[in-house]
């Protein structure tokens, strides 16, 4: 049963609806672009047909219907692509009027007061509902966008590596060759000069050639794991880039445990601790360091993992930078492809590892953390170029 006041109220709703409707109308914010524009005033006629209803349904019914409608107007607002403070702006623009229109009715407003709670119910519930849906239905598209942009890019790098790896091969094949026949002049002429140059130079060149084929995470077929030593490993490296740490005139110091076994793929790891290195002698050059120092530590984190670090004290890289470093064809050399880090990020933690990057205005380090096959104890060497 309604009451006096309510009765009043219903009828005098019923008999300005379409004015009321009509004055918001012409009030609220519309996108001529708004594919549902014309649905518009449909909608706002159906948030008021709740409202006339109010006083004859409980709160659950109420909800149930307010929630419905919500959602299919949220659904539009979507597909509208709308700025959703319009869209609020537009309801409260809707609750504003009606409240003015409530002025004329001739009732108290002490005697509107529950009316008028209900009222305030009605719209506090519909926006919640469509504001909830609409970020639902927004986040949904943009993580539906965001895996079509990582499947894609996850194509490209795919089809990078396919295409680079048939290149590089066939690239290589004559290298190689051109790296026999250096060796058989040096036999055959020990004491010609500039040999050793143009061989270090072809070693340099297959390191490059080699950095592109490790784009690819899957193991080559016949390729096994073995066991190495760290130590033997960074002497090879070291003697493999001594060209360029003299001519950069760049100081080495070399503190690892002795002697620490590693199981895994030495070449690659060899790749890793080349590019590391190698990009740390072109910084400290490029900037121009008066005391070039690269420092090359190992610990033990615990009984089966070791830390290698490599430090250098060139400048500082920024934080956001530090961010994006390991990314692929992120680069901030002239020349530089973007792929030497990102290459060894993919070898490491292809070993079970982990690369990491911290750097400060003293020093930029590179943390290498591997599994330990064997750790007998040992003393630290100091080594210095």
């Amino acid at each position: 049963m309604f009451t006096g006041e309510q009765s009043d109220l219903l009828a005098f709703f019923n008999q300005n609806k379409e004015e009321l409707v009509k004055e918001w109308e012409k009030a609220i914010v519309v996108n001529q672009e708004d594919p549902f524009q014309m649905k518009i005033r449909e909608n706002g006629e159906a948030l008021l047909d709740v409202l006339l209803t109010m006083h004859v349904k409980s709160k659950q019914e109420l909800l149930a219907v307010i929630e419905k409608i919500a959602i299919e107007i949220s659904v539009e607002r979507v597909l509208a692509d709308i700025n959703i403070g319009d869209f609020v702006y537009n309801v409260n623009l809707g609750r504003t009027i009606l409240y003015s229109y409530l002025s004329k009715t001739g009732i108290s407003w002490s005697e509107m007061q529950e009316s008028i709670n209900m009222i305030n119910f009605c719209f506090d519930k519909f926006l919640y509902y469509a504001v909830s849906h609409f970020s639902e239905a927004k986040n949904k598209i943009i993580e539906e966008k965001t895996m079509v942009i990582d499947s894609t890019h996850q194509d490209r790098l795919t089809l990078l590596g396919q295409m680079t790896s048939s290149f590089i091969h066939e690239f290589r094949n004559p290298l190689t060759s051109v790296q026999g026949f250096i060796q058989l002049l040096k036999g055959d002429f020990p004491n010609m000069r500039y040999l050793d140059i143009i061989s270090s130079e072809l070693d340099q060149l297959n390191f490059r050639i080699s950095q592109f084929l490790l784009l690819s995470k899957k193991e080559l077929i016949g390729k096994e794991k073995v066991q190495f030593g760290l130590n033997k490993l960074i002497d090879e490296v070291l003697n493999f880039l001594y060209p360029s740490i003299l001519d950069g005139k760049v100081k080495i110091i070399k503190e690892i445990s002795e002697d620490v076994t590693l199981n895994g793929y030495a070449d690659e790891i060899r790749q890793v601790f080349i590019n590391i290195i190698f990009n740390a002698i072109d910084v400290l050059n490029h900037h121009g360091i008066s005391a070039p120092t690269i420092e090359i530590r190992s610990c033990l984190e615990n009984s089966q993992q070791i830390r290698i670090s490599i430090s250098n004290n060139g400048p500082v890289i920024p934080a956001e930078l530090q961010k994006t470093i390991f990314e692929p064809f992120f680069t901030t050399k002239k020349l530089g492809t973007g792929l030497g880090l990102f290459v060894c990020k993919e070898i490491i933690e292809k070993h079970k590892g982990n690369l990491t990057c911290d750097s400060s205005d003293d020093n930029t380090t590179f943390s290498i953390y591997l599994p330990a096959v064997f750790t007998p104890a040992g003393h630290n060497q100091t080594h210095s170029s």
